[in-house]
Order: structure tokens, then sequence, then C-alpha cells
């Protein structure tokens, strides 16, 4: 399966996953810095340069408006979408100075899902991604590790949560009830479901 990674401007807390070959590269604008002080080359550079200034010395650049419909990190999104990637991995898109730029990516999460392609945005100890109609299956890797399950858009129904603190079966969840959020982990394994609607799911991960 091919995968994206997607570099953003926001804060890079550490390599979770990284690219292998045949996989697709971009850098969202001053997501450029984090590919250079990993030591990864991307295969597009896109962005208006209002983080930084565009590289002399990159080739692959694509530079977009300003004023503009898309954030940077949903170009680069839409890109892979168009290039067939079945997984897309988003760094640095949470934190820096911007919370609605996080928002905006949480967002872009959602629709990524519902593309019918998985994405898993990794903030600081932490991995989120949206499930949609389906069940997700996460491993316990942290013992009392956490679990938050959001709702960010039309009522979501037939929820049901099992190897946690808190269960729930056959709940409804909206986006004005964070009713969801701080569950931790019991079992080794604990698993989501959702019948009618689109979940954004985050679990704690191990230090790195």
């Amino acid at each position: 399966m091919k995968r994206c990674f997607i570099f953003s401007a926001g804060t890079f807390y550490g390599m979770r996953e990284r690219p292998a070959s045949g996989d697709l590269v971009i850098a969202a604008d001053a997501g450029y810095r984090t590919c250079q002080k990993e030591g990864i080359v991307p295969d597009l550079l896109l962005g208006d340069f209002d983080s930084m200034e565009q590289p002399a010395d990159f080739q692959n650049v694509l530079r977009v408006p300003v004023e503009k419909d898309d954030t940077d990190t949903m170009l680069a999104i839409r890109t892979a979408i168009k290039e067939k990637c079945g997984e897309v991995y988003l760094y640095g898109a949470t934190g820096g100075k911007r919370m609605d730029h996080t928002l905006a990516n949480l967002q872009s999460l959602m629709w990524i899902c519902h593309q019918g392609v998985r994405g898993y945005l990794y903030d600081d100890d932490f991995v989120y991604t949206a499930i949609r109609n389906e069940t997700l299956t996460i491993p316990k890797t942290v013992e009392w590790g956490l679990v938050s399950v959001f709702c960010l858009s039309e009522p979501a129904a037939g929820i049901t949560e099992t190897g946690m603190q808190y269960s729930l079966t056959d709940a409804t969840l909206r986006a004005d009830q964070p009713l969801a959020v701080s569950n931790h982990m019991t079992e080794p394994r604990a698993s989501i479901s959702v019948r009618d609607g689109t979940l954004i799911v985050g679990w704690q991960l191990p230090p790195l």
C-alpha cells in the first residue's frame, strides 16, 4: 500500500513511522524544516511560503497563492488522495501558535476518512484517526493508556466501546458532548465501533 507522509509547520514531536521506498513525502511550507532536521528529502514542497522563504536549492516546488480556500496541509492531503495513497501520516499538524490549524487538521482527518483512506495525526505521545461506520481496535502499549473519542459533526449513533474503564453500548455522541474524553484502557485491546457517523479517536503512545 502506498503511503503519504505530510510534514506541516506545527510542533514536531518526533517520528513514529518513517517513510520507506515508494512512499510519497510532502512538505507543507515550513514543514520543510522538519524534513531537513530529520534527514528526509520530500518528493514535493508546496505552500504559499508565509511561514518560511522558498528555498532556492530545492527544485520540486509547488507555490500556491496566499489567498486560497485550502490550507497548505489540506492541499498536501488532496495531493495524497490524488496519488492514490492508502494511508496518510500527518506530522507537525498540531501545536505551534495556531489552535485554528489544529482544529482544521482534525477536520481534515475526517475528510481523509470519507475518501476511504486511513489518516493518522501525531501529537505529543498521542495519535488521532477518524473512523466512519466501522470498528477500530487499539492495542494497549501504555499501562492505563488514555483513549478519547469525539464527534465533531452530525450526531454519531450506535457507538460501543469495550476494553476500557468506562464502556459504552449503542450510545450516541454529539458535537456538544465531550462524553468520551479521557477513558483508560484496561484490556490488552480496546474496541470502538460506530454504526452511523464519523468519530475522531485518539490514544496514548509510549514516550519516544
